[in-house]
């Protein structure tokens, strides 16, 4: 099967229109790629009101058409913005659900997101178009599987969809009361523990994963982790079942964004071959962010959301003491939960010649720290993917991770011991203080007692390549199994 692929892409966020993690970075770039290889790729999510419609060209398509919800009946329209080049991003309006002062975390998130789900099958009459495949991420997309599988299932242009439910998060799950069988509309004796019900609750992540027809993670190593209790939060049993459907593709990046050598947002640009930009933007950042400018200190940057799950609380463990005793420098870039908030400005304010803090979002200064940093912590309890591992190999700047996930597919240990080690980071595997301590001197010591071996390093992360080819090669390999699959059932 290599014919060309209609490919619906169902994201609730996408860059560049709305973001708040990952998956948006994620959502705007993969579908290009695929485009780029010359699939007609589509892209679908909410009108959130934070999206500027002039900035980025939206119009409206349709007339208002109805569609279920409950008992009731409510009027959508479809607008189109062509911003991501070759690819239509299709947008579900309708104000009382969409136009809130955040994406997530409203009362109503369960009628929200079936609004979009039952939108996005409602707009292929609409617009003349139906998918081959549709490309459903994280619980926001998680009813159309089910919803192809029960309402639409008659319905021949409906039956010969194959869907993917890709996971970037398991953690967040969409979990809500047995209400929402009514609102979605779905037969009530589907509401059972081995189909839609989870304890008594309407879990919109367990469905997408029982009932999509692959299943896919954001790296192999993620996709082995959550098939245990220590990393499954709670649907181990839903993933050991369908684990014959389960694959893991590792994100990548875009390199036409995060590229020193063509980089507009950094002070100097650089390159493997060339790398004294990179010791400008070193100093220019220093300079920047209050820090002492020291060309023979180690600067470690972190950019992340300041939580447990990215490794805060062991970093909070050793950090005091790792500024006070060694000849470092942090920059850490991020918001999140108050009490980190609170512990680094206390530090900062004992440490102001060795520690700064942006806390806030700053597209910007992220690529300044990507490319001025000679270091990067990502200390996390578990990440499925990761983006700034990869972000920081491309600027060079050497990766201290901990091995969970897609970290542990990325980053591999450097011995300074082994002249040819091809290792990029360094990198720890039991996840306490103690082993972040350890491994954070173990980067001190390379960069101040072996500067051959640290310029070795720098090479062997410069010379990565984590671009979306590769990674949209292995989805168009499961789109075509979730397609064989669909086909051999419906005929």
């Amino acid at each position: 099967m290599s014919k060309k692929l209609k490919i619906l892409y169902a994201s609730a966020e996408v860059v560049p229109f709305a973001k708040t993690g990952g998956l948006a970075d994620v959502a705007g770039a993969l579908p290009a790629e695929l485009a780029e290889m010359g699939h007609d790729v589509r892209v679908v999510m909410p009108r959130f009101s934070s999206i500027d419609g002039a900035k980025y060209g939206l119009k409206t398509i349709t007339a208002p058409f109805q569609i279920p919800l409950g008992n009731s009946l409510i009027a959508i329209t479809i607008a189109e913005s062509s911003a991501i080049a070759g690819v239509p991003t299709y947008f579900i309006e309708n104000e009382e659900f969409f136009a809130r002062d955040s994406l997530y975390g409203q009362a109503d998130d369960d009628s929200r997101f079936t609004v979009y789900c039952r939108g996005m099958l409602e707009m292929f009459a609409q617009i003349g178009w139906t998918p081959d495949v549709i490309s459903c991420n994280d619980w926001h997309s998680a009813l159309v599987p089910v919803y192809l599988k029960t309402i639409y299932a008659d319905q021949e242009k409906f039956r010969r969809i194959a869907t993917l439910f890709t996971v970037h998060n398991l953690a967040y799950q969409g979990s809500f009361s047995e209400k929402v069988m009514e609102i979605a509309g779905l037969p009530r004796e589907l509401f059972t523990w081995d189909k839609l019900a989870y304890w008594n609750t309407f879990n919109f992540m367990k469905v997408g994963l029982l009932y999509a027809d692959v299943i896919s993670t954001v790296s192999e190593g993620y996709a082995k982790e959550i098939a245990t209790k220590e990393y499954g939060a709670g649907l181990e049993g839903v993933i050991e079942y369908r684990k014959h459907d389960l694959f893991g593709i590792l994100n990548g990046i875009d390199y036409s964004i995060w590229n020193p050598r063509t980089d507009p947002l950094i002070p100097a640009n650089f390159s493997v071959n060339e790398l004294k930009g990179k010791a400008e933007c070193k100093r220019a950042l220093q300079q920047e962010m209050g820090l002492g400018v020291d060309a023979n200190t180690p600067l470690f940057g972190l950019i992340s959301r300041l939580s447990s799950q990215k490794g805060l609380d062991i970093l909070a463990e050793v950090l005091p003491e790792l500024l006070k005793k060694q000849k470092m420098q942090v920059v850490i870039l991020g918001t999140g939960d108050e009490y980190f908030h609170v512990m680094l400005k206390k530090l900062a304010a004992k440490h102001p010649d060795k520690l700064a803090l942006a806390l806030r979002f700053d597209n910007a200064l992220a690529h300044r720290i990507y490319a001025g940093s000679d270091a990067f912590l990502m200390p996390s309890q578990y990440e499925p993917c990761g983006l700034g591992q990869m972000f920081s190999l491309a600027y060079g700047t050497v990766p201290v991770v901990r091995a969970t996930g897609g970290l542990a597919d990325t980053v591999h240990n450097f011995d300074a011991h082994v002249p040819a080690s091809k290792g990029n980071g360094f990198v720890f595997d039991e996840y306490s203080g103690i082993e972040l301590r350890k491994t954070i001197l173990a980067c001190l010591h390379c960069y101040h007692e072996t500067p051959g071996s640290w310029a070795k390093l720098v090479k062997n992360a410069l010379a990565g390549d984590f671009s979306w080819h590769a990674s949209a090669e292995k989805y168009l390999e499961v789109y075509r199994h979730a397609l064989l699959k669909v086909r051999g059932r419906n005929g």
